[in-house]
């Protein structure tokens, strides 16, 4: 083995004899691919809990993200090896299923495979490893319906869904803010969810933040919240019972599509042309205004002299509007985008009791705050903080906690967090092991072993002695038959979640285990890695 360099100065391990070199098969190889995929999971191991501790990662071009969400962390990370992409996979495939859940569902596929080891090791062929596994599976999730619980929540009742996003919360950088961030999140999602069809659309809800203030401030806008200010410093800053002309089409003259050149060789010619420019600014704005627009909102800049003709005319203007923002200023507003002033009808205006201009601050940044809309289905969080880093994790930590509601609203059942549904599930496949005379039983048992590791990670990361705290709660909820037993990690000085509301739902459990159980038998399967370089 020799040390190298190359051109950028990066060291590089040179092996001698490369060409006698073997690839791993057969048992080697999975005990391979199991060891890559359990050096991911011990990563996130610390991080899970409200107790767990953040990342700090950094970025190529020296950005740095401090969070502790299982999806951000792995996103971010620069995997090169196959199985452990597998594992950012899993994570990112919870992440966009539930939205929550990502640390979980990671450590749980790491305990898995770490069982799995120990059943290779006893000669155990990986076949019957991977159907003892989904027969553990099947009993797990029949399991979490058994014990799942109904909550009951209406437009004007909806504790239930604050206290189950104050749980996800918890586990967050933002949790001494976990009430108030919760309660914003279930009030965005009831604004644009349709109770009846039991759908929520997540893309009505717009998350923006501003560095500044305290997350205290952090408040929900029943509208649309736009990046911009009004074009002219002039324009008026509040336009009461507005009427907004949402338009795709630019504020200047019509150009053509083919190559041309004008020549002006006299002052007359250039009089005539800036008068022809003027007229086509004049009809631009009077269209406007003769269908009754009291605010112009345009995708397109515009020059100096559209900008102060639409100022003279009392026409306040936003210009340079992103595409996503115009489509929810017309969702809030009932209005339509119109991509020719041509077609500029009454109709086809959108309505709004207030427009505000608001400035932050001693800076000169401004945002525009689209209010009492028309049509109230698309709403805005947005959030205040010290940092930029503190803003980004308040973005994620609301996005969890906004899929947590819209799960609740699909699929109203619970079951309870703090390792109380694992410990359940562990026992009850634990039971049904002797059902199954097969070698299979061996695997079903370490899957009931593996499913003791969250509660013990909760255990570990809270402080606690991770094997004497698994097994009194086991042991109680043993004796009680009460499956609500779970890790006190906030050491309130009671195990039972019921009374601490430490809540999760019932779909993104169920989603963790088949989705850990796939992914572990998958990887179990690969016998033999080949390259394409190979052959």
């Amino acid at each position: 083995m020799a040390l190298a360099f190359d051109e950028f100065g990066r060291p590089f391990i040179i092996l001698r004899e490369q060409d006698q070199k073997t690839r791993l098969r057969g048992i080697d190889a999975q005990k391979a691919n199991i060891a890559a995929g359990k050096a991911v999971a011990r990563i996130l191991r610390s991080s899970l809990g409200p107790k767990g501790m953040d990342k700090m990662l950094q970025g190529p071009d020296g950005d740095v993200t401090i969070t502790n969400d299982g999806a951000t962390i792995l996103e971010q990370m620069d995997v090169d090896n196959q199985i452990a992409k597998l594992m950012v996979e899993l994570s990112r495939s919870q992440d966009y299923e539930i939205g929550d859940g990502t640390t979980g569902v990671v450590v749980m596929a790491g305990a898995l495979l770490e069982q799995a080891e120990r059943q290779l090791d006893r000669g155990i062929h990986p076949i019957r490893i991977a159907e003892g596994y989904e027969m553990a599976s099947r009993v797990a999730v029949e399991h979490l319906e058994r014990i799942a619980q109904k909550f009951e929540f209406d437009v004007n009742n909806f504790e239930p869904l604050v206290q189950t996003c104050m749980t996800t919360l918890s586990s967050k950088i933002v949790n001494r803010c976990k009430r108030s961030l919760a309660e914003i999140a279930v009030k965005a999602v009831l604004a644009v969810a349709d109770l009846e069809r039991r759908d929520v659309n997540l893309d009505l809800i717009k998350v923006e933040g501003k560095v500044g203030g305290k997350l205290e401030d952090t408040e929900l806008i029943y509208g649309i919240l736009v990046d911009k200010d009004m074009s002219h410093p002039q324009m008026p800053k509040q336009i009461e019972d507005a009427h907004i002309a949402i338009l795709t089409c630019p504020f200047e003259p019509p150009k053509p599509k083919t190559k041309h050149k004008v020549d002006i060789d006299t002052v007359e010619k250039f009089e005539t042309l800036r008068k022809q420019e003027q007229q086509y600014f004049d009809e631009m704005v009077k269209k406007c205004k003769d269908v009754g627009a009291t605010l112009v909102i345009c995708q397109w800049g515009f020059d100096d002299e559209a900008n102060h003709l639409l100022m003279h005319r009392n026409l306040p203007a936003v210009r340079w509007v992103g595409g996503v923002e115009l489509e929810l200023i017309a969702i809030a507003t009932g209005g339509r985008i119109v991509p020719r002033f041509q077609e500029l009808t009454p109709e086809k205006l959108g309505k709004a009791g207030l427009v505000r201009e608001k400035s932050f601050g001693t800076t000169k940044e401004r945002m525009l705050y689209i209010e009492h809309c028309a049509n109230s289905r698309a709403v805005t969080v947005f959030i205040r903080g010290g940092n930029k880093m503190m803003i980004e994790e308040t973005k994620r930590s609301i996005h969890d906690a906004l899929c947590v509601a819209r799960n609740l609203i699909r699929n109203k059942s619970i079951v309870y967090g703090g390792g109380a549904a694992e410990i359940a599930c562990s026992l009850a496949v634990d039971a049904a092991a002797d059902k199954y005379p097969g070698v299979e039983q061996y695997a079903i048992r370490a899957f009931a072993e593996a499913l003791d590791s969250v509660p013990m990670a909760l255990a570990e990361n809270s402080g606690l002695q991770p094997i004497e705290t698994l097994s009194a709660v086991k042991s109680q909820q043993i004796k009680e038959n009460i499956p609500f037993y779970g890790i006190d990690c906030n050491d309130v000085g009671t195990n039972d979640m019921r009374e601490q509301n430490v809540f999760e739902t019932l779909i993104g459990k169920q989603q963790q285990i088949l989705l850990a159980t796939q992914v572990v038998k998958m990887i179990l399967k690969i016998d033999d890695v080949i390259s394409n370089s190979e052959y």
